[in-house]
């Protein structure tokens, strides 16, 4: 019998219409153009505005315009993994709100949160339900509204992050395309670096904690740069020599779009040339669970079945990993 694999056969994206450029930052906190572009390759990001609009909003966006361009019903969606560190609610999970906005009925649904790394998390849990049988057509939604948990008056941190919503439509196939083989990673010691003080049920919500703006992104930038760059590349690396792929074997490196020069260092320890790896940081700048299928969505057009793609990322937490990917479709 023909191994089942989980392919791709769809991919889109949404971002909020208000762009967040680095001029208008440079009137907000002590920061310029030309020190946000030479430390993070950041040009703008989109942020989204408007009363009543959260995290779910954008992923709901992107799943209906998925369903749109790939003909699919929503009664045909057997599960909708989401993505995310910015839910819009504790409870019920985002993934909940995305189905019944996008009108998905006859689905299960839950969240994941692996930070920046959770769309290949998803990515890999998903493809298990496709390949088991279980599932004929997963959606895979990775969205964030960063703007929401950013402080914008620590410059390290506000001129990073953007909002925006990636879906990627999961099938089965017998052919030799899909999800070929991932590598995943956690560190919970890297903790100490990167996360949300207060919140959670370690340090509820309270007076204090708002007052000591503890609800925002807090992150130690030297350690986690060192850890990113180091990880990233090595994990990148690894599933090539794993799969005995070379670099003149690979068409593509998606890699998580945290900072420039984390992306350059990937791609030169895979040796790929800069064509070949794909950076929008300049437009969206770090939007977390959506940066690897914004890649996807923007570069759909030049991608041929039969690619061989990296995917790889690295998030708090920590958490890293990669995931190879033989394209499914012309486009």
């Amino acid at each position: 019998m023909a191994q089942v694999r989980a392919a791709i056969t769809g991919v889109a994206g949404w971002v909020p219409p208000y762009i967040l450029t680095n001029q208008e930052l440079e009137k907000i906190v002590d920061t310029s153009d030309e020190w946000i572009t030479s430390r993070t390759g950041i040009k703008e990001r989109h942020i989204l505005k408007g009363e009543g609009l959260g995290t779910s909003y954008m992923g709901a966006e992107a799943v209906k315009e998925l369903l749109k361009k790939t003909n699919t019903s929503p009664d045909e969606i057997n599960l909708l993994i989401c993505a995310t560190v910015t839910p819009d609610m504790m409870f019920p999970a985002t993934a909940n709100l995305i189905s019944d906005k996008a009108g998905i009925k006859n689905a299960f649904s839950f969240d994941m949160n692996a930070a920046c790394s959770g769309l290949l998390f998803a990515i890999v849990t998903a493809s298990q339900f496709v390949e088991s049988g279980k599932c004929k057509k997963v959606i895979v939604v990775g969205t964030d509204k960063m703007s929401s948990i950013t402080d914008y008056t620590v410059r390290e941190n506000c001129v990073l992050f953007g909002d925006a919503a990636g879906a990627i439509l999961l099938e089965p196939t017998t052919e030799e395309y899909g999800i070929m083989d991932s590598i995943l990673y956690t560190d919970g010691s890297g903790s100490a670096y990167l996360h949300m003080k207060a919140g959670g049920s370690l340090k509820p919500p309270s007076h204090e904690t708002v007052d000591a703006r503890e609800h925002f992104i807090y992150q130690e930038g030297p350690p986690v740069f060192k850890f990113a760059v180091t990880k990233m590349a090595d994990v990148a690396a690894e599933i090539m020599e794993k799969n005995n792929l070379k670099s003149e074997d690979i068409s593509w490196l998606v890699p998580h779009q945290a900072n420039l020069r984390i992306i350059d260092a990937t791609g030169r320890r895979m040796g790929l040339s800069k064509e070949k790896v794909m950076v929008n940081i300049q437009r969206y700048g770090n939007t977390t669970g959506a940066t690897i299928p914004l890649c996807l969505w923007d570069w759909e057009n030049q991608l041929k079945k039969g690619d061989n793609i990296i995917l790889a990322a690295f998030g708090g937490g920590f958490t890293w990993g990669s995931v190879w990917v033989k394209w499914a479709y012309d486009s």
